[in-house]
C-alpha cells in the first residue's frame, strides 16, 4: 500500500470497535432474552462507524502523509459536511416516523422495502465511483499516445465495483417483488415464467462474462450492461417463489444486501462497511440455510430461484368442495382448554394480523392459574419473515421457557388434550406430507391434528393460507372451527374462562 494511503491507527481502531460490536449484537439478537442488548450494541457499533466516517471524510484523517503526520491530508468541506449531516437527519427522521407507525403484520415488507433501499444505494454508490473514479481514489490519470487523458479505473477495483452493483441490482428488484407480494400488490402464487431456469442462468451466466469482461474494458456500455441485466435477474429469480417460502425469500435477500455493501466497502476502501456487510451476509445466508433445512427444501435451489414451485400447484388451482366441519363457540373452547392438561398454541400470520398476542397471553395465564400447562409450538416460516412469530410472543412477555421449535415439540401434540391453532394454515397442512402435487409438498409440518381436541381459529372456511392450499386438519372429526376474528375470539375465551 502506498504511504500516501496509509489508514490512520486511529480509524482503524474505531472501525474494529464497531466491527466487535456487530458481532456482539448479533450474538444478543441470536435469544429474544438478548435481544435488547443485541440491538443497544448494534446501535453504539453504528453510531462510532457512522462517526468515525464522518470525521475522516469530511476532516480528512483517514490518511496519513508521514509517520507523525496525521492532519497532514486535512481537506475540511463543510458545506459538503453539512449536506451529509442534512441527509441523516432526513433519513433519521423517516425511519423513526416509520418505525414507531408500522404495524406488526407489515414488519416483513417494510424489511423487504429497506432491503431494496440498501441494494439501491449500492447500486448508486457503484455508479458513482465510476462516473468519478478520481474522487474515490481508485483510479491513475492516463495518457493515451492518440486520444484524450482518461481515468483508468484499477482492475480490481472493476472487479470490486461491478460485484457490488450487480448484487445491488438484484438484492433491488427482488426485493421489490418480495415487497409487492407480502403487500398484497401482487399474487403469492409463483409466476411460472417458460423455461425459467434456462432464461435465469443464461442472464447470470451473461453478468459473469460482463464482469470479466469490465476487468479489460471499462467502457459505459460494459457497465450499465451489468446493472441493467442485474435488475432484470433479480427480477426472475423472485417471481416464481410462492408465498409459502417468502420467509426463506426474506432471508435470502437479507444476506444478498450484505454482500453488496461488502463489496461497496471495497470500493470506498471504508473497512467498517466491509465489516458489516460481511456480518449481514454470512448471518443472514447461515439462517437461509438452517431455515432452508427445516423446511426439506435444496439451499441450491433458493439461490437459483423458483424453489417450491415447480409443481403444477395442487390444491391450489383446484375447485374447492364442500365437507362437512364443526362450528365450536368461545364457551366451547374455554370449556374444553379449562378440562384439558396440556394446551399448546401454535400462532400464525392470522395472529399478526389480528393483533392478539396480547390476548393470548392472557388466556394463558388463566389456563395456567387452572393448572394447565401452556406450550407454544413455531414454525420456522410461521407468518412472513424469520422470527416473525417470537417476535410477537416476545412483545407479549411470553416466557421463553414455554416457546418452543417445531423438532422439539412436534411429537408432543399425539399426548396433548388441545391444540389451539390461531391463524396458522401453510405450517400446519398435512398436505405436505401428503399430497406430492401441492406446493408446500416436502415441507415439515406441525402436526397439530394428532392432538386429542383441535381448536382452529380463522375468520371463515372460505379463506386458504398464503400458499393458496386448503387444509384437512379444518375437517377432521377431533376438530373445531372458531370463525372469527382471532382477537374478538380469544378475548371472549378469556371471558368465558372466568
Amino acid at each position: 500500500m502506498d504511504e500516501a494511503l496509509a489508514i490512520n491507527p486511529w480509524v482503524a481502531l474505531a472501525y474494529l470497535v464497531a466491527g466487535v460490536c456487530f458481532i456482539l449484537a448479533l450474538r444478543g439478537l441470536s435469544s429474544p432474552e438478548s435481544s435488547r442488548r443485541g440491538n443497544r450494541f448494534g446501535m453504539i457499533g453504528m453510531t462510532i462507524a457512522v462517526v468515525t466516517t464522518l470525521i475522516t471524510h469530511g476532516l480528512g484523517l483517514n490518511v496519513t502523509r508521514g509517520l507523525n503526520s496525521v492532519t497532514a491530508g486535512m481537506d475540511f468541506d463543510p458545506a459538503a459536511l453539512i449536506e451529509i449531516l442534512i441527509a441523516i437527519a432526513i433519513g433519521g427522521a423517516i425511519g423513526i416516523t416509520i418505525a414507531r407507525r408500522i404495524a406488526m403484520t407489515a414488519m416483513p415488507q417494510l424489511v423487504a422495502a429497506f432491503h431494496s433501499l440498501v441494494g439501491l444505494a449500492a447500486v448508486l454508490v457503484g455508479a458513482a465511483a465510476y462516473l468519478n473514479p478520481g474522487a474515490f481514489g481508485i483510479a491513475d490519470l492516463v495518457t493515451p499516445m492518440i486520444g484524450d487523458p482518461f481515468m483508468a479505473i484499477h482492475p480490481v477495483s472493476r472487479i470490486e465495483m461491478a460485484l457490488g452493483v450487480a448484487i445491488g441490482a438484484i438484492t433491488f428488484s427482488g426485493s421489490v417483488i418480495a415487497f409487492a407480494k407480502l403487500n398484497g400488490n401482487m399474487s403469492g402464487t409463483p409466476i411460472l415464467l417458460p423455461a425459467r431456469h434456462v432464461v435465469n442462468f443464461g442472464t447470470l451466466a451473461a453478468i459473469v462474462a460482463l464482469v470479466a469482461w469490465f476487468t479489460q474494458d471499462q467502457s459505459p456500455w460494459v457497465f450499465w450492461a451489468i446493472t441493467a441485466l442485474s435488475f432484470v435477474v433479480g427480477f426472475l429469480l423472485i417471481i416464481p417463489i410462492g408465498g409459502a417460502d417468502m420467509p426463506v425469500v426474506v432471508s435470502m435477500l437479507n444476506s444478498y444486501s450484505g454482500w453488496a455493501a461488502a463489496a461497496m466497502g471495497f470500493t470506498l476502501h471504508n473497512t467498517a462497511m466491509i465489516i458489516t456487510g460481511a456480518l449481514v451476509g454470512s448471518s443472514g445466508a447461515i439462517l437461509s440455510y438452517i431455515m432452508c433445512r427445516a423446511m426439506n427444501r435444496s439451499f441450491v435451489s433458493v439461490i437459483a430461484g423458483g424453489f417450491g414451485a415447480d409443481s403444477g400447484g395442487g390444491a391450489e388451482g383446484a375447485e374447492r368442495i364442500d365437507r362437512p366441519w364443526k362450528r365450536g363457540s368461545a364457551e366451547d373452547a374455554a370449556f374444553l382448554m379449562k378440562q384439558a392438561e396440556q394446551v399448546i398454541i401454535v400462532p400464525g400470520y392470522g395472529m399478526a394480523v389480528a393483533q392478539a398476542q396480547h390476548a393470548v397471553r392472557e388466556m394463558a395465564d388463566k389456563l395456567k392459574a387452572e393448572g394447565v400447562t401452556v406450550k407454544y409450538a413455531i414454525h420456522p416460516v410461521a407468518g412472513r419473515m424469520p422470527g416473525h412469530m417470537n417476535v410477537l410472543l416476545a412483545e407479549a412477555n411470553v416466557p421463553y421457557d414455554e416457546v418452543f421449535e417445531l423438532e422439539d415439540i412436534n411429537s408432543e401434540f399425539s399426548q396433548t388434550d388441545v391444540a389451539f391453532v390461531i391463524g396458522a394454515n401453510d405450517v400446519t397442512n398435512p398436505a405436505a406430507k401428503t399430497d406430492k402435487s401441492s406446493p408446500i409438498y416436502g415441507m415439515p409440518v406441525l402436526d397439530v391434528g394428532n392432538a386429542k381436541t383441535v381448536l382452529f381459529s380463522k375468520r371463515s372456511m372460505g379463506g386458504v393460507g398464503y400458499a393458496g392450499v386448503d387444509n384437512e386438519v379444518f375437517y377432521q372429526d377431533n376438530t373445531m372451527m372458531l370463525l372469527a376474528d382471532a382477537k374478538k375470539m380469544v378475548e371472549e375465551i378469556v371471558k368465558s374462562l372466568d
